[in-house]
């Protein structure tokens, strides 16, 4: 006979635990549920069998006596619906005495040891289904990044941004310095990029008069990996018009800290060996002065070099002197940003697109976020100007010339920032690899 299709009127395992949970032990009640998952452990032989039911809730001890539900023909891996009743043992484990037993879904290979978990990493990352089966750790680190995701919809949602989406294949690639993957339309005839940032399409939407946006989409670099890069990550961006860069400040604080409180319950978190509290307000220094404080900051591209060398900084492959400022900002003054702090006021050398701070000579408004020696974000008062636009495109040798078009006809004013998300998702579940929080990461095929 074959499994049923359907098992209707099922509960979560974590609410019917919850309610054996309240039993003294040795208790049964006598309400009857309904629950379905993955057995994942069994002890006992002959009259009474113990079984681990797994659903993605959580995790509950199903009693099986052979006088209510006979024989148990089953393996580790087997899906299977329950009917029983909350129960706790003599030994306080909560438990649901089951009353009848269903296969819905029979396993043909055996699982990994499901007492260890599966520890290879390049398994667990190959197989992702595998090590969310196995590894109670991962299905709740994943949780944890869906809360956040869905935490922060809601803060921008109920503060009146509204949610759009731009396109991924993009005739022109821009909103940020990396390397873009190309394609082909066939239909169109022409090349296209998937997009390396959504900044440029959103701020077209802002001239359009929408004035509060987001998106929370794939971007694609065609770079080098490490444990915070992937070729295949999320961004969150958002724009406001009529704001600046320090009301972006306000807003970041608040976002990751309440976006933090919902998918984890704190705004406290331990990363890399780090202890840190989200919960703002925020340190706050000027690039500038960070640079100056490791003895670093000057605007003479040879003199960089030097004190950069001098560090034991390799600068073979950094060709001008925003690129060795931006290598000392990564390599020097990164790693000690222990606490939440914002970095801000940029040389505009670094931020093409950012307006120019009033009063201070090559200098523009953009801040950078960081927690646990980790960047997390970016953000700037936006360029409005077409025109200065247009020349910071040229001296870049980059062109977009339907951006600055859409510029000339007036964009307000406007507050921009990018978030990592899977960033954000390391620091809050202690993931030290960005491969941790990506279900499915990019890897190099097998030999």
């Amino acid at each position: 006979m074959s499994p049923p299709t359907r098992f209707p009127d099922r509960e979560d395992i974590a609410s019917v635990r919850a309610e054996a949970e309240q039993l003294e032990p040795g208790e049964e009640r006598d309400s009857t549920h309904r629950v379905a998952g993955r057995v994942l452990g069994r002890r006992g032989h002959g009259k009474l069998v113990f079984l681990d039911l797994v659903d993605r809730s959580g995790q509950i001890q199903l009693l099986c006596s052979a006088d209510r539900v006979g024989p148990v023909d089953l393996d580790l891996g087997d899906i299977v619906g329950v009917t029983g009743k909350p129960s706790r043992t003599k030994r306080g484990e909560p438990s649901l005495a089951v009353e009848e037993l269903i296969l819905l879904a029979k396993t043909k290979r055996p699982l990994p040891d499901t007492f260890h978990g599966l520890v290879d990493a390049e398994t667990r990352y190959r197989k992702r289904y595998l090590d969310l089966l196995v590894n109670q750790g991962t299905r709740e680190h994943f949780l944890v990044r869906t809360r956040l995701v869905t935490a922060i919809r809601r803060y921008l949602d109920e503060r009146g941004f509204m949610e759009v989406e731009t396109p991924i294949l993009q005739p022109r690639y821009g909103g940020a310095l990396a390397e873009p993957f190309v394609t082909h339309s066939n239909e169109l005839d022409t090349d296209l990029y998937l997009r390396i940032a959504d900044e440029l399409y959103l701020k077209r939407l802002i001239v359009g008069g929408l004035e509060k946006v987001y998106e929370i989409g794939k971007d694609f670099r065609n770079e080098s990996v490490s444990y915070k890069h992937q070729p295949e990550f999320t961004m969150l961006e958002w724009y406001e018009a009529y704001a600046d860069y320090e009301d972006t400040m306000a807003r970041i604080e608040e976002l990751v800290s309440e976006a933090a409180s919902e998918a984890t319950g704190t705004t406290k978190v331990s990363f890399r060996g780090h202890e840190v509290d989200l919960q703002p307000p925020w340190r706050r220094i000027k690039l500038v002065e960070a640079l100056e404080a490791e003895g670093v900051w000057t605007r003479d591209a040879k003199e960089l070099r030097r004190l950069l060398e001098a560090r034991e900084v390799d600068t073979g492959q950094d060709a001008t002197w925003a690129q060795l400022l931006d290598h000392a900002l990564s390599h020097l003054v990164e790693p000690k940003l222990i606490e939440p702090t914002i970095l801000y006021d940029y040389p505009v050398e670094l931020s093409p697109l950012a307006r120019r701070k009033e009063g201070e000579e090559g200098i523009v408004e953009r801040f950078e976020y960081f927690a646990a020696g980790m960047e997390l974000g970016n953000a700037y008062s936006e360029l409005n100007d077409a025109e200065e636009q247009a020349a910071r495109f040229a001296e870049i040798g980059g062109d977009d010339p339907d951006y600055v078009e859409a510029l000339s006809y007036g964009m307000p004013p406007t507050g921009g920032l990018g978030l990592g998300i899977d960033r954000l998702a390391m620091l809050l579940t202690g993931n030290e690899t960005i491969r941790d929080v990506i279900l499915f990461p990019a890897l190099r095929a097998r030999d």
